[in-house]
């Protein structure tokens, strides 16, 4: 069959990036391998340079910070308050009754007066730090996939922050998400994998998300003072999830010992430590002592080295090879991908030493990923993004775009398990409807701003069939005709 450029080119952005921009199929169309590959080699690619964004330690000293200022503004409300109904009682002759003691579950009133002024609202109704944290890393993230020019850097980047994922749900981990993925996940994108492996697992996120930061060994010195048990929720989760694959090499007696080996990787607390607090620190204290056998190996009781060894011996089984090589095929090429391409990327990953950037070029240059039928599902994520880059609109407030996630069912930065988010299109198929609806409401603002026609040509070239141009053309209205394309099987697919 003759090769065809532009098809080619059109089916790299959306299977490979975050779909086409205004010219992007032309630019690329004479070597569209060749574009990707150089995008790998671009300085700095994958990277996100704001100064302005804060380092994992500053956002969780600046978020302790604000509970403590919050509790303490409410406090001083709250005696405030009673101070007034006392010297309202005095003058009308009453005794003042006795005011109840606070419950431990019940917030303060959100609408107790101060000197005459309605107190703040409560925090739900404003975003507090670690809110204005998650809306400002969020940005930054959207920024970098619509501002890429094929987003392959940035596909990855997605792709590595799912499968290592954490969730901004838990309390603390919110004002971190940003900063882990740019720490932990950015950083080494297109590095190794075993570097990758030990900046997640050491990331504070990560220690508190998986519950490790409070993990004690049974006989440390903590163990036996506070009698405080150990957590094997890290542990589990780096085995089944991280590395080796579920039900694959491992016993419940590895994940029992592994979480022994890491027992001692902790979060210095804040409120001991305003210079370091949020930084991860191993706490001798905590950490079993001992030497311990995991996956058939033993390993001698080096402290935090200990748990360094295990991850580097994990990082480097054959186990994890094909665990991740599986993965990224199914990410970006087919539910069920080619067992060639599977095998490709297996000894690419294992001849490379984990080397991220050659697993990265062999999933590229694979013949199997260019000549695998166009019928995976876009995650709502990629998808949502893939429709501003064809419209060329750039949104300057980043909540509209958080809320369309979250209608979407994949909420950004909160996977509904440590898992992270399904890459299989059945796990999306129900949410069809709500595509629909962010559609429609997507077309109706921006269709003034931009000719449907001229948008099939930016996104989809030579991929969009008859039918989808002749139900654009026909449409009742621009609305309806944006909203039409951005639903085309075409688009909706990579």
């Amino acid at each position: 069959m003759a090769r065809d450029p532009m098809g080619e080119a059109a089916l790299a952005l959306h299977r490979f990036g975050f779909g086409p921009r205004l010219g992007s199929i032309a630019a690329i169309a004479s070597d569209p391998r060749g574009a990707l590959l150089a995008e790998l080699d671009r300085p700095g690619a994958g990277r996100i340079t704001n100064p302005d964004l804060l380092e994992s330690g500053e956002a969780a000293r600046a978020a302790f910070n604000f509970r403590q200022e919050r509790r303490a503004q409410r406090l001083a409300e709250r005696a405030q308050g009673e101070a007034a109904k006392e010297a309202a009682a005095k003058e009308a002759g009453k005794a003042a009754p006795a005011p109840p003691g606070p419950s431990a579950m019940q917030a303060p009133a959100a609408t107790e007066m101060k000197a005459g002024v309605r107190a703040q609202p409560t925090p739900n109704a404003l975003p507090g730090f670690p809110q204005q944290v998650y809306l400002e890393e969020a940005k930054a993230r959207i920024d970098a996939a619509l501002g890429s020019e094929l987003g392959f850097a940035e596909r990855l980047v997605w792709f590595w922050s799912n499968h290592f994922c954490i969730s901004a749900d838990k309390g603390p981990v919110r004002a971190l998400c940003g900063a882990y993925e740019r720490e932990a996940i950015r950083a080494h994108v297109l590095g190794r994998f075993a570097d990758m492996l030990a900046a997640v697992e050491s990331h504070p996120a990560m220690l508190i998300c998986l519950d490790n930061a409070r993990s004690i060994g049974p006989d440390s010195i903590a163990g036996r003072n506070q009698h405080k048990g150990l957590n094997e929720n890290l542990a589990r989760e780096i085995l089944e999830l991280h590395t080796l694959g579920v039900r694959t090499v491992y016993t419940q007696d590895d994940v029992t010992s592994f979480a022994k080996v890491i027992t001692g990787w902790s979060v210095v607390p804040p409120r001991q430590d305003p210079a370091r607090g949020g930084e991860f620190v191993f706490n001798p204290r905590m950490h079993q002592p001992g030497d311990q056998r995991v996956i058939g190996r033993t390993y001698p009781d080096s402290g935090v080295d200990q748990g360094r060894a295990v991850l580097a011996d994990l990082a480097r089984h054959p186990a994890t090879a094909r665990h991740v090589a599986a993965k990224l095929a199914r990410a970006f090429v087919a539910d069920v991908p080619p067992p060639a391409l599977v095998e490709r990327l297996v000894k690419r990953f294992r001849d490379s030493d984990g080397n991220l950037k050659e697993l990265a070029r062999a999933l590229v240059t694979a013949p199997e990923a260019w000549t695998a039928p166009r019928g995976k599902l876009k995650t709502p994520g990629t998808w949502f993004v893939a429709a501003l880059r064809a419209t060329g609109i750039t949104p300057p407030d980043i909540r509209p775009v958080i809320q369309a996630q979250n209608m979407l069912g994949e909420p950004l930065w909160r996977p509904p398990a440590p898992k992270g988010f399904s890459d299989d299109s059945a796990a999306w198929m129900d949410g069809i409807a709500q595509r629909v609806d962010v559609a429609n409401q997507l077309a109706g603002r921006l269709a003034a701003l931009v000719d449907p026609e001229a948008v099939i040509d930016t996104a989809l070239g030579p991929l969009a069939s008859a039918e989808t141009r002749q139900a654009v053309t026909r449409a009742a209205s621009r609305p309806q005709a944006l909203a039409l394309l951005l639903m085309a099987p075409e688009f909706q697919r990579s």
